[in-house]
């Protein structure tokens, strides 16, 4: 069956009054960034309170579904047959057409819906329905009839033409990317963070990422793979800049000067410090971390206030109350799981404590961070200055 267009469903883009047309007009650029990946010229419209894809004569159906099914803000995507109004004797029989093309030998229960855009069409929508129920069960004899909780319904709006749906498909839900603004995420190469990323994507924010990188300790390949994580999420988040910061110094540094227990801490709040630099060069509204409760030493509730206190930005942490397997669970739906377990190493991982401080005293971490004074303002102008910036399509 060749599809003509596809109807566009959306959720909480109805429920935002006046200012809804800012949020369908977000969805539509939206769109039209996926579609232009996919083969054939595509047209995007709003029409009478509904978003339509309409395709070209040539396309890829399965790449068209899956680059719509990318796009934050779409809750469901209905494959739409299109046929010329010629009166309702031919409607009706390319309504029994379509069953018999989409849905053959059709023996569940059923009920159409029609919705008439079109209000000069000189027959009622009930009416509609019941005598196109009728012609379906005619050639259908094994079907019934259920208005109420019918495994089938079958679609049909009357506009300037005819449009028949039966499926809706899945959309990832959400809100339009760039309509709540724009968050800095620190992003490693470890499951939780991506899926951080998507999460406070899925809101309609749009994202930027830093990577801090440590070579030699970390090889090329373990900066290869966080490129290959952004890409996964930029998939779902649209664009993202990824800046890779050469934090190895600033950590061999911290490694010399401070308490060895302490480390996690005091490298994370400098990573916070960093992060922040970049969030606030691009204008974003906020941090984004992968951080769960108790997860590691650096995420109790201590470690966590300890890492806040040196930033003026909020810290989003989407998985913050997630056990690691509903982690683990969510990077298998948005295909970064298999990147994030490849074997190599990022720098937070290599300069680890044996016996990490679990309820950092902020008094105490002040005291040692005291002992990097002589360098540490020029290590961080080193590392802002010879950030690498990697633009992810």
């Amino acid at each position: 069956m060749i599809f003509h267009a596809f109807l566009i469903k959306y959720a909480e883009i109805a429920i935002k009054g006046k200012n809804r047309y800012i949020f369908e007009d977000a969805l539509v650029k939206q769109m039209n960034i996926a579609l232009s990946k996919v083969e054939g010229e595509f047209e995007v419209k709003k029409e009478q309170g509904r978003i339509y894809v309409f395709c070209p004569e040539q396309y890829d159906y399965d790449e068209t579904v899956e680059a719509l099914q990318h796009v934050f803000g779409i809750v469901g995507i209905c494959p739409v047959v299109i046929y010329e109004d010629q009166g309702f004797e031919q409607m009706a029989k390319d309504v029994v057409s379509y069953m018999k093309n989409c849905h053959p030998n059709y023996d569940g229960s059923f009920k159409v819906y029609t919705r008439r855009a079109k209000k000069s069409y000189p027959i009622t929508s009930m009416e509609v329905s019941a005598e196109l129920g009728g012609r379906i069960l005619d050639e259908f004899p094994d079907a019934s009839v259920d208005v109420h909780e019918p495994d089938l319904t079958l679609s049909v709006e009357i506009r300037d033409k005819i449009y028949v749906y039966s499926q809706t498909i899945k959309g990832a839900g959400g809100m339009p990317i760039g309509t709540n603004g724009k968050a800095m995420l620190l992003l490693s190469g470890g499951i939780d963070s991506p899926v951080a990323g998507y999460m406070i994507a899925k809101r309609g924010v749009k994202i930027d990422a830093v990577y801090f990188h440590a070579p030699p300790y970390t090889s090329e390949r373990a900066k290869q793979k966080v490129v290959d994580l952004a890409k996964q999420v930029a998939k779902y988040s649209g664009p993202i800049r990824l800046h890779v910061v050469n934090f190895t110094d600033i950590q061999l540094y911290i490694y010399d000067q401070c308490p060895h227990d302490e480390l996690t801490i005091i490298m994370r709040r400098y990573m916070m410090r960093i992060a922040e630099h970049f969030a606030k060069e691009s204008r974003c509204l906020g941090l984004i971390t992968g951080e769960s409760i108790g997860q590691v030493a650096s995420q109790t509730l201590q470690s966590l206030a300890a890492t806040n206190e040196v930033c003026t930005l909020p810290v989003y942490r989407p998985v913050i109350g997630f056990d690691k397997q509903e982690i683990v669970e969510r990077s298998w739906e948005i295909g970064t799981y298999e990147t994030s377990i490849q074997p190599f190493e990022d720098c937070c991982t290599i300069f680890v404590a044996k016996h990490p401080v679990t309820k950092p005293n902020l008094n105490v971490i002040h005291r040692s961070e005291t002992k990097l004074e002589e360098k540490i303002d020029e290590l961080m102008k080193t590392a802002l200055e010879t950030v690498e910036i990697i633009e992810i399509d």
